[in-house]
């Protein structure tokens, strides 16, 4: 890590222990102080290849080399929407050409090879299954909840078995302060050869260093710490709903409209004498909801016919 210098200022980690080398989407490094030059007036290029870049888009460098960096951001760019597992096709041999197809595009990323074609190969391949890595994208979501329950579980269980054994050692200081004192008591004030009774202590010390070798297994941790059980259940999976007091069910009355001018036609009018022709027809999208196009035409002719026999009050 000593050799390694910034290309643009040539400052290594030899003459600047604390010199922080960063990586950009292109693989070329520059240094914290170069990046903040680079983008002093708003906008900077690569140094070595002149491609665009973004100061959010630059990072740490972790690895030594910085083609590292590079492929190991590209995988996790490209694995977003490459994301379908070995269940979601027929044969072993269909899902080895998916891998396949995955490390190419990652080595023509990597390698600057017919960038322009493969990046619409990837918005192709998204467009065509954007079902399917949504989909995807949602179970990797339920398995990182289980995995992060799993962790809870893990460190509770270590949380518990670390203050049990605290309370032992307490528990055991205790006793051997209790068991201290009474030897004291028993040397000052009995009658027996001092030599026995160290023994018998003696004795009694070593039972108690049999019993500190074999510790009780501690309670295992059955709930996280709000309060909620572990493991998914299909009574955790959803909150209670809440009881409402029942009432008298509902009942649709037909509201009266008062028109005040010509009756607007009816649904099968509008589609015969050809008033829906000038109305956009809904999508499928709108159809699911309950729309129809026809409730556009009627609404409009009857806003536009509303009012129309409507007339000055007479004046006596």
């Amino acid at each position: 890590m000593e050799d390694q210098a910034c290309p643009r200022c040539k400052t290594t980690k030899y003459r600047n222990p604390s010199l922080k080398l960063m990586v950009n989407v292109c693989g070329h490094t520059l240094c914290e102080s170069c990046v903040d030059l680079l983008f002093l007036k708003g906008s900077g290029s690569c140094p070595e290849c002149l491609v665009p870049l973004r100061r959010n888009n630059f990072r740490v460098q972790l690895f030594e080399d910085p083609m590292v960096e590079k492929e190991v951001d590209i995988r996790k760019r490209v694995l977003r929407d490459y994301n379908q597992k070995e269940d979601d096709f027929a044969t072993l041999e269909e899902y080895n050409d998916y891998l396949e197809e995955i490390e190419n595009i990652i080595y023509n990323l990597c390698n600057n090879i017919d960038i322009i074609n493969t990046n619409k190969r990837i918005e192709a391949y998204r467009r065509e299954n954007r079902e399917v890595i949504q989909r995807n994208k949602m179970r990797m979501g339920r398995e990182e909840c289980e995995l992060e329950e799993m962790l809870e579980l893990e460190r509770a269980q270590e949380e518990a078995r670390r203050q049990e054994l605290a309370e032992l050692e307490t528990e055991q200081k205790k006793k051997k302060a209790r068991e201290k004192e009474a030897l004291i008591e028993e040397l000052m004030s009995s009658g027996k050869d001092a030599t026995e009774i160290v023994n018998e202590f003696a004795e009694k010390v070593e039972k108690l260093r049999e019993e500190e070798k074999v510790l009780p297994p501690p309670k295992p941790a059955t709930q996280f710490s709000t309060g909620i059980k572990f493991g998914r259940t299909a009574d955790q999976m959803f909150l209670p709903l809440p009881k409402a007091e029942e009432g008298p069910l509902y009942e649709y009355v037909m509201p009266t409209l008062y028109i005040e001018g010509p009756v607007p036609p009816s649904r099968n009018e509008i589609e015969s004498k050809g008033f829906i022709a000038h109305i956009r027809p809904e999508n499928s999208a709108e159809r699911a909801g309950g729309y129809r196009a026809h409730m556009a035409c009627q609404r409009a002719l009857l806003e536009a016919m509303m009012g129309l026999y409507h007339g000055a009050p007479a004046v006596n």
